[in-house]
Order: C-alpha cells, then structure tokens, then sequence
C-alpha cells in the first residue's frame, strides 16, 4: 500500500530526512513531499535566531541548543503528519538522542532516512552553496557529532552521491515495504 496525503485508514506517515549539512536532505524531502502531495518542514527555519547566529559565526551548537528546535520541528511535524496522514522534514537529526527528542515531540513514530557520503563531497557542496548560513568550517564538527542510526531505528542508510531521484524511489520503496 501507498500512502497518500489524506488517507485516514493507516497510521501517519511522518518521516525525517536527516544528514550533515550539505548532503542534500532538503533537495530529497522536498521530492518526497511533492510524490506525496504532503506539507515539507524545512528543519533551518524551526532554528533561532541565535541558534544561526551561532552558526554564521562558525560555532558548532550545544545539545543545550538543539533541544527547543528539535521539540519544535518535532511537535510541527507530528501535527502535519496527523493533519495531512503524511509529512516529510529535513533536519540534521545527528545524535540517537536527537532523534528520540523529534519522535518523542512528534508524538508518532518517525522514519528516517540517512543521507550519508564522503567528506569530501560533502565539503565540495558546501563550498558550491549560496546563502546558507552553515560555512563548511562547521562540518567536521557534524561529522564529529554524527550517530549514524542503529539497527533499532526506522532508518534507511543512503549513498548521498546519488541523483536525487533515485534517492526518492529507494525511499518510496522503503516506505512501501514497510507498510505491507
């Protein structure tokens, strides 16, 4: 079975693209949100304003940080995801403990999908962006931070070097499988 944005019969679907800055999590949640005609949260504008200042600055964030925006992002998308059946987001989401903070404020389980890469790619993107207040000096700093999730999460592990697209199907066919 397919979810779709709207459908009562099964449990919401909320699912998190998260990732190190820079692997393209917004480009594949926007996708996943377009297939399913469900709202996209962009987890950058749940941050504070001294969260991205902290960040412009070139100063990695605290767990102390994190926690509002990840009950916020986590509380918005769990709301979408009862309101609409299906909800996608972007965010980091880099700690085990970050991720138990977004389920826990959502309020329904979550799936996530992981963006992974190399390095060096990911700091060849993020030297290539403009207008993101993330600098590539901050990416060791996630990668430091990263938790890449365990066999007991709802998560599927993706090569980030791959066209979007294809990361859009091998996440519809995740997503299908599991619901069956």
């Amino acid at each position: 079975m397919v979810v779709r944005a709207g459908e009562t019969e099964s449990a919401p679907l909320a699912l998190v693209v998260m990732g190190v800055s820079g692997t393209g999590k917004s480009t594949l949640g926007a996708l996943l949100a377009e297939h399913w005609q469900a709202p996209f949260l962009e987890g950058d504008t749940y941050h504070s304003a001294a969260n991205v200042a902290k960040m412009e600055a070139g100063a990695p964030l605290t767990d102390e940080d994190r926690w509002p925006w990840l009950g916020r992002l986590g509380a918005a998308l769990g709301e979408a995801a009862r309101t609409g059946g299906v909800a996608v987001a972007a965010c980091s989401a880099l700690r085990h403990a970050y991720r138990a903070r977004l389920e826990a404020a959502a309020g329904l389980p979550l799936r996530f999908a992981f963006l992974d890469t190399g390095r060096a790619e990911i700091a060849r993107r993020m030297r290539a962006r403009t207008g993101h207040y993330m600098p590539p000096t901050l990416l060791d700093s996630q990668l430091a931070t990263l938790e890449p999730p365990g066999a007991a999460e709802r998560a599927l592990r993706l090569d980030a070097g791959h066209a979007p697209e294809a990361l859009c199907r091998a996440v519809l066919a995740w997503v299908e499988k599991e619901q069956v």
